[in-house]
């Protein structure tokens, strides 16, 4: 597919938002229930949209968080609800909202101090850290909310729910409160409780803590910070005007480390960006594109890492530019199997996304580990990094988490900030080059070609895929291979479920889903044989896709 003919370029000041228009349209502009465009829909990470689109407005925010009150209170949930936001406009309109809402109800919250921004994986530090001190009292349990879209264009806003597990809420949690907040909707707010932000800061409900250096001490008991440290290795940061500012000049202090931020700057409208594939700002750590601007300082540095807004997804730079998500994930499976010692005699698993490369499976393999493979989404694997089941897991969209040291949960929820750290212990201890490393991993496998594609859609394309797209694929073969299965899991109750296709034969595949965050259709194609053939698959997937939903 053609890139937009702006890619890769800085944003010009008619690419950027007003983001003061975009804060009034938050409250003035009014959902229509009856518009399905307008209601409220929680895919693979919370609900995600707009004020300017009617999508993610003040009466959105009210519904989903009386939502989450009733969805605790039906849970037996009495501890308390730990509430972070990151830099997007509207995370700050947002974060009153709910803050509004939580004390009307007589919950208590836990905010950084200061108003300050709070990476996801703190949260979902936090509530782990907690429910482990809790884990004899089954009522008093901590769960949280993050005001976050990611790594989502400026003009989104987006809310999720972590779990107890610190991780996101399980499907059937996330379609409760998605089903409860629209009937708020429809009945005009009607049983939402709400007190003004004075009021709700009066009311001794909303508690304040210091997220950053609890998070910021403990990383030695999952990363191996003196190996950082006594390596010497010149290390830049950019947080891409995100909620990690923070916390990077903290563990650089902290730490003694040899780190520099790139950029402390926080710019609503991210204009220091440069355009993704499809001319979009897009706060994308894993797109080349994106990173244009970043990868100019590559040679300045024997590292350079980077996270997006909320710090759930990293970026790992070279001096040779920047390393594949699969690649990387590959590589830090077989080096935390490797090096921590207390992992060995432990029943420990690996766990992947079925779109991800058949690069980790191999590891998984060679590790004599099992391998668990899921749909996309964090909360499939949130359980089993809490119950200490899985030792690393990972997404093809540069998410990961694992235990720590122990093996103890850490973050349930993608964690940029440790597998940046991670990068820099593995060419510390091994003193290789991350490309070395995965040269000398892989030279006993068959080399892939992985590649992932994103096509843009509207609201009516991405209702068609939902209903209709899958039952009409008949395909027989694919790039000259009999298909020899195909994966077309539909969600089902008490079931996982993918939301997509995955066709699979002797010397490739290739997966088709929607994404569950922005209005893309996602193309996944792995080449067990050489690029061009990977890039025939493609070109199958591609046309086939475009002559049902006429994709032009």
């Amino acid at each position: 597919m053609q890139n937009h003919i702006r890619a890769g370029k800085l944003a010009s000041h008619n690419e950027t938002i007003n983001t003061s228009q975009l804060i009034t349209q938050y409250y003035t502009l009014s959902p229509d229930p009856s518009n399905d465009a307008h209601s409220i829909v929680f895919g693979t990470s919370g609900h995600r949209g707009s004020s300017q689109k009617y999508s993610f407005n003040e009466a959105h925010i009210l519904a989903i968080s009386q939502s989450i009150v009733q969805i605790r209170t039906q849970q037996g949930i009495t501890g308390p609800c730990y509430v972070g936001k990151d830099t997007h406009a509207l995370s700050e309109p947002a974060f009153i909202s709910v803050l509004e809402v939580l004390a009307a109800n007589y919950i208590d919250v836990i905010v950084q101090k200061k108003n300050g921004y709070t990476p996801t994986p703190a949260i979902s530090h936090a509530i782990t850290q907690y429910n482990k001190n809790h884990h004899n009292n089954h009522t008093k349990k901590a769960d949280g909310i993050i005001i976050t879209s990611s790594h989502n264009p400026p003009e989104d806003g987006g809310i999720k729910y972590n779990s107890v597990y610190g991780g996101p809420a399980s499907t059937n949690i996330t379609r409760a409160i998605e089903l409860t907040a629209n009937r708020f909707l429809i009945n005009n707010l009607k049983n939402v409780h709400r007190m003004t932000l004075d009021n709700a800061w009066k009311s001794g409900y909303i508690h304040t803590q210091d997220f950053i250096l609890n998070y910021v001490k403990k990383l030695s008991t999952i990363i191996n910070m003196k190996a950082i440290q006594t390596s010497g290795l010149k290390l830049g940061v950019h947080p891409l005007g995100g909620s990690s500012i923070d916390y990077w000049q903290n563990i650089a202090q902290y730490y003694q480390l040899n780190l520099n931020l790139i950029s402390k700057k926080i710019d609503k409208t991210f204009s220091f960006m440069h355009l993704d594939y499809d001319g979009c700002i897009r706060m994308d750590c894993s797109s080349k594109l994106a990173m244009t601007g970043v990868l100019k300082s590559s040679k300045n540095f024997d590292l350079i890492l980077v996270n997006d807004p909320d710090c759930d997804r990293h970026g790992i730079i070279t001096p040779f530019g920047l390393i594949k998500s699969n690649r990387y994930l590959t590589i830090a499976a077989d080096y935390l199997f490797n090096n921590r010692p207390l992992w060995r005699n432990r029943a420990l698993s690996i766990g992947k996304t079925y779109v991800s490369s058949i690069m980790i499976n191999r590891v998984a393999y060679n590790l004599n580990r099992q391998l668990l493979e899921v749909p996309v989404g964090f909360k499939w694997f949130a359980k089993g990094l809490f119950n200490n089941r899985l030792g690393f897991v990972g997404e093809d969209s540069a998410g990961a988490s694992f235990l720590d040291f122990y093996c103890s949960p850490w973050s349930t929820d993608k964690d940029g900030m440790i597998m940046c750290l991670l990068a820099a212990e593995i060419i510390a201890v091994s003193d290789k080059s991350l490309q070395k490393y995965y040269d000398q991993l892989i030279k006993n496998f068959d080399i892939s070609s992985y590649n992932r594609i994103q096509l843009p859609i509207n609201y009516a394309q991405k209702s068609l895929i939902s209903n209709t797209l899958f039952s009409q694929i008949n395909m027989q073969e694919l790039a000259n291979d009999p298909i020899i299965r195909i994966l077309n899991i539909v969600p089902l109750k008490d079931r996982i479920s993918m939301d997509g296709v995955k066709i699979i034969t002797h010397n490739g595949w290739a997966a088709c889903r929607l994404s569950g965050t922005e209005p893309i259709y996602k193309i996944y194609c792995e080449s067990l044989l050489h690029v061009s053939h990977r890039e025939k698959i493609e070109r199958e997937i591609i046309d086939t896709i475009q002559s049902i939903i006429n994709l032009s």
